[in-house]
């Protein structure tokens, strides 16, 4: 009886683990496998914003989906001219809130108005427009716009001795 008793006791944590890992209820586990994390360009998105709105380059981010609040890194600052008219500067890392359609408080991003740099504080999304906001003024322009990335350096026209210029000297400027 013994002998019975002591078999029985082995066996039974045995069928035990065996039970446990067979049952599908019981041995299923969540999936371990990482979701891989959105890019910048894919939350900007994900918030009805173009990914040209950031230039190529972004080494990291933040975002705390509750507050909006967000920080965007860069290897360095970065500036280029857009279609010769506009140009625009990028310190290392830009931040600010966003929601659906707005980024506000925006801080790191300006822009060369006449011969005084501005720093474009707010941009909001407006039907098929981008109005982007210095404070006491602001100008609307077509969302199309927006679709490309540009390059530090040289923006949307980017030449190969340009691109070369850009990776050697990463805080290169188009002005």
């Amino acid at each position: 009886m013994g002998f019975f008793f002591a078999q029985r006791f082995i066996l039974s944590p045995a069928i035990l683990c065996i039970i446990l890992f067979t049952s599908p209820s019981l041995a299923s586990q969540p999936n371990l496998t990482p979701t891989p994390r959105p890019s910048a360009y894919e939350v900007l998105e994900e918030y009805n914003f173009p990914v040209g709105l950031l230039p190529k380059g972004v080494i990291d981010y933040y975002l705390d989906p509750l507050t909006g609040n967000f920080s965007a890194s860069f290897g360095g600052s970065c500036s280029f001219s857009l279609e010769g008219s506009y140009q625009l500067k990028y310190q290392s890392t830009i931040k600010g809130y966003i929601s659906k359609g707005k980024l506000a408080t925006l801080e790191g991003v300006s822009v060369k108005l006449l011969f005084l740099w501005v720093n474009i504080v707010e941009v909001q999304r407006n039907g098929d427009n981008l109005g982007f906001s210095v404070g006491i003024a602001g100008a609307d322009f077509p969302i199309d716009n927006f679709e490309e990335c540009p390059q530090c350096g040289c923006g949307l026209n980017c030449s190969d001795e340009q691109l070369e210029e850009v990776r050697t000297n990463p805080s290169v400027s188009s002005y």
